[in-house]
């Protein structure tokens, strides 16, 4: 019997306040309705005029400081200029504000105290409300006043309104609630931002063959070889089996190009004239933007490339002059390939890469990112836990990373995206993460961004214009065991434009033809879904705000496909239980063989009467009775999106050495005594397996036997019952054959023998080729 699984680890349905509460049965009305709303003040400081002079030099430095009750922020400050420009946006958030007052002062920078000049004050009360889609609220001119609020000279231009989220401006502003953080690296780090990974091809190059090459070494026969590189990437054919100085290969090499395509593919064609010893024969670098596209198979041409030689030259490279060598290849770019950078389990994007391929799109997915509860401590500081949680968002090539809340363990962030969908049958992931770069600082080998969690959500689980709204476990794997780190909300609406069009989607191939009609090897697929990785992940950290590599592979699963033996258990478990309805069939079988129950048994007779003298009644039977289940089961149709299981995942019954195991590094960096006990486990699971899969190739063995006259009699034997049988058959109608059949397999139990039947020992005595083992 199944435990249950911890309640805290269950998806539990929720019922908020979303879209300010314009909700009509399922569907909501608003433009951003997936959330809830958030109200802030924002201010916008765009500009001053007419500043007058603090310094004995006749000018002024002037920024300005905007404070309400507590909280304050300031603009970057001018050197000597008295009509200064900032358009800085600051906003506030309702639930914090405990003042009536807005304070906006343009001080002078000084070195010892800044100067005030002037300000201006704003009661909140009198502050007009802006819902987008309404415009933009115009910026005044407002004289400046000292303290005793009398007008002094200068002028500051500002806009002061009580806005959403939703607001244009949310994204950009300074927040209240970070207003520890400092620095302009700080600020860009906890800013939310969207983010499109780089347009990924597959390169393919054809090298054919190379000629008039000039070894340094005439006399002896050269081991050519090319070397191709793209990048960090690196492959090289095979040595050629013609050696000559004009050798051929007509080998591929596959690799991932990324828009725009900033580095040349090198070919390099190389000796190998001692076993570590390589000598460079010739080399072209070809441009990228120069090699041809295609979107099927058919052949593009060939080219022929110059190959120069370099010699050193005074500690420089020199081309040299009088060289004829060349290569002949063909080299392209595969538009009708989908670039695998994810786990195939949960792809998110299925599109070829070239846009001529793409399909119309049959919906748009939305998801509201609404709050977080009961996050874990990730840092210390000052001497107390925190935690300072934003949000990632993946589907297709659109990454959206949230804004951070600082130091909250119940995070609010309210914010809505949406994104076009192809195909019903892909993953949107959603992650969570603690930002260990609040102040910049963003050095190699420092701070990580801490995971504290991720959800996948297949859309075609999500019944369409439904909206979901749900807490989701968020679930981590240590070492020491699974930890609940807290709760993600999400409001997840899949929306379908043409229910046609998705339903004919199920009768496409889930990847483009390409990969049907001239596949890729396992081999290939794996390097160049690691290097697509690397490519996606290197290209997102030098973004800004970057998408650090941590977050990219965490969010992509790039680790998978490394050994676990708590997975390779879970696997092992799901197979059972996907077998475990067959195993179950076998069994009602069995008990009606047996006569368990004799009523079903003679029900189970009269069936099989009416399907041997009415064949034609088997496949409608069949199909029927499939139909029925299906809407019988409709009734307990699964009415939430499908999570994170513990159980299934054999997390919580994990033994600690193997989830250290699997937490190893590759190569392993354990010591030699626990790599030696887990090396004889796992001998000792292999040597298993490998029993089994000899035992089934022994019975596959026993069938090729039965005419291959390894046993003479036993094949005799079989070869005059095929005869028999072949003559017995013609005689006899069919239908007299399955009747006598069906009532051998099903008679009483006083006519069966415990010992085996006849056909199941003369199987057993077959010969397999176990004698032929060393």
């Amino acid at each position: 019997m199944q435990r249950p699984l911890h309640e805290d680890f269950l998806l539990k349905e929720t019922n908020p306040h979303l879209g300010g509460g314009k909700i009509t049965g399922d569907k909501l009305t608003s433009t951003y309705d997936l959330v809830e709303q958030m109200q802030y003040l924002y201010v916008r400081v765009v500009k001053a005029k007419e500043l007058p002079a603090k310094d004995v030099t006749g000018s002024c430095d002037p920024y300005v400081e905007v404070k309400l009750g507590n909280y304050k922020g300031t603009t970057r400050h001018f050197e000597k200029k008295s009509n200064p420009e900032w358009n800085q946006v600051f906003a506030f958030s309702k639930d914090r504000i405990q003042a009536s007052m807005l304070e906006v002062t343009v001080k002078d920078k000084d070195f010892v105290k800044d100067d005030f000049m002037g300000r201006v004050l704003f009661d909140l009360n009198e502050v007009p409300k802006r819902v987008p889609p309404d415009s933009p609220l115009a910026p005044q001119w407002y004289r400046l006043e000292d303290r005793k609020g009398d007008k002094v000279k200068g002028e500051l231009m500002l806009a002061v309104w009580m806005g959403t989220q939703a607001d244009e401006a949310f994204p950009e502003a300074w927040h209240s609630d970070a207003a520890t953080v400092t620095g302009t690296d700080g600020l860009a780090n906890i800013r939310s931002k969207v983010y499109l990974s780089p347009k990924l091809w597959y390169l393919r190059v054809n090298v054919i063959e190379a000629q008039d090459l000039q070894p340094s070494d005439k006399g002896r026969y050269p081991e050519v070889y090319v070397k191709a590189t793209l990048g960090n990437q690196v492959l090289r054919t095979r040595v050629s089996p013609s050696r000559s100085i004009n050798p051929m290969w007509n080998e591929d090499l596959m690799f991932v190009a990324a828009e725009s395509f900033e580095e040349p593919l090198i070919l390099s064609v190389e000796d190998r004239i001692a076993p570590n010893k390589d000598e460079v024969l010739g080399r072209c670098a070809i441009p990228m933007h120069y090699v041809d596209r295609r979107l099927d198979h058919k052949p593009v041409n060939t080219r022929w490339f110059n190959l120069e030689r370099h010699v050193i030259v005074e500690g420089e490279k020199k081309k040299e002059t009088k060289f004829s060598s060349r290569i002949h290849t063909r080299i392209c770019l595969e538009g009708g390939y989908h670039v695998l950078d994810e786990s195939t389990h949960y792809s998110s994007d299925l599109r070829p890469t070239a846009k001529q391929l793409w399909k119309n799109s049959i919906g748009v997915l939305e998801v509201g990112i609404l709050n977080a509860q009961g996050l874990m401590p990730m840092k210390t500081k000052d001497s107390r836990g925190t935690t300072d949680a934003y949000c990632v968002a993946k589907y297709g090539q659109k990454w959206v990373r949230t804004r951070t809340i600082i130091d909250s363990f119940t995070p609010k962030w309210n914010e809505q995206y949406t994104w076009e969908v192809f195909d019903p049958c892909t993953v949107i992931t959603i992650g969570v993460f603690d930002n260990c770069h609040l102040h910049g600082g963003d050095k190699p080998g420092g701070a990580r961004d801490s995971r504290i969690g991720k959800v996948r959500i297949r859309l075609s689980t999500l019944e369409t214009d439904r909206v979901y709204t749900h807490s989701y476990p968020l679930l981590v794997l240590h070492p020491n065991g699974v930890k609940k780190m807290g709760e993600i909300h999400l409001a997840v609406r899949f929306t379908c434009s043409s229910l046609l069009n998705m339903m004919h989607m199920y009768s496409q191939p889930l990847l483009p033809k390409m990969h049907y009609i001239h596949p890729l090897t396992v081999s290939q697929l794996d390097s160049l879904r690691h290097q697509a990785t690397q490519i996606v992940s290197m290209r997102l950290s030098r973004a800004e705000p970057p998408l650090r590599k941590e977050i990219v592979e965490y969010m992509l699963d790039v680790g998978s496909h490394m050994w676990s033996m708590r997975r390779s258990k879970a696997n092992f478990f799901r197979i059972m239980n996907v077998f475990g309805g067959l195993i179950a069939v076998g069994k009602w079988f069995d008990q009606i063989c047996n006569w368990k129950n004799p009523i079903t048994t003679v029900l189970i007779h009269i069936l099989f009467i009416i399907l041997v003298l009415f064949p034609e009644l088997i496949l409608p039977t069949i199909f029927l009775y499939l139909f029925l289940i299906g809407v019988w089961y409709y009734r307990w149709r699964p009415r939430h999106p499908p999570h994170m299981d513990t159980r299934l995942s054999h997390a919580e019954s994990a033994h600690p050495d193997e989830l250290d195991e699997e937490f190893d590094t590759f190569p392993t960096s354990r010591p030699p005594d626990i790599v030696r006990m887990r090396y004889d486990r796992l001998r000792s699971i292999a040597g298993r397996i490998q029993t089994v899969v000899g035992d089934l190739a022994t019975q596959g063995e026993r069938l090729q036997s039965l005419l291959s006259w390894r046993d003479p009699r036993a094949t005799a034997l079989f070869v005059l019952f095929c005869l028999i049988a072949a003559i017995v058959l013609y005689v006899t109608p069919f239908q007299v054959v399955a009747l006598l059949t069906g009532f051998y397999v099903l008679r009483h139990p006083r006519f069966r023998h415990k010992l085996p039947s006849v056909p199941l020992n003369f199987f057993r005595r077959l010969p397999a080729r176990t004698d032929c083992m060393l």
